[in-house]
């Protein structure tokens, strides 16, 4: 499965984006990570073909996944953005995995895609 993102971009502090990632193949699972510089990358958001969501609690309230099955797509919609949003994306398929209390899925992975808050 080959995965292609698109939508990052530079935008000011309270603006809005939104990536979107197709996969060339169906998944279980489709989500984004993010890892900005001299931080770990973290899941941020990720959706399981039946709707089973999962958002991270940084961005929770301010981002929303969304999932088209038919085209193999998956959204993030990224609302009131914050400078401490800046990182690159990086857009992830394959089944939703639980290791403890945190949820991964890491069996294909897209090119990052920056996303730039300004303050």
């Amino acid at each position: 499965v080959q995965l292609q993102a698109s939508g990052g971009g530079l935008v000011p502090a309270g603006g809005s984006l939104r990536l979107s990632c197709r996969a060339s193949g169906s998944t279980t699972a489709m989500g984004w990570y993010r890892q900005a510089p001299g931080k770990q990358r973290e899941l941020v958001a990720a959706m399981t073909s039946s709707g089973l969501t999962n958002i991270a609690d940084s961005v929770r309230g301010r981002f929303t996944i969304s999932r088209d099955n038919a085209k193999n797509t998956v959204y993030l919609q990224m609302n009131s953005l914050k400078p401490e949003d800046t990182a690159i994306y990086y857009c992830a398929a394959g089944p939703l995995g639980l290791d403890g209390s945190t949820w991964f899925i890491d069996d294909y992975w897209g090119p990052g895609t920056l996303v730039t808050v300004s303050s």
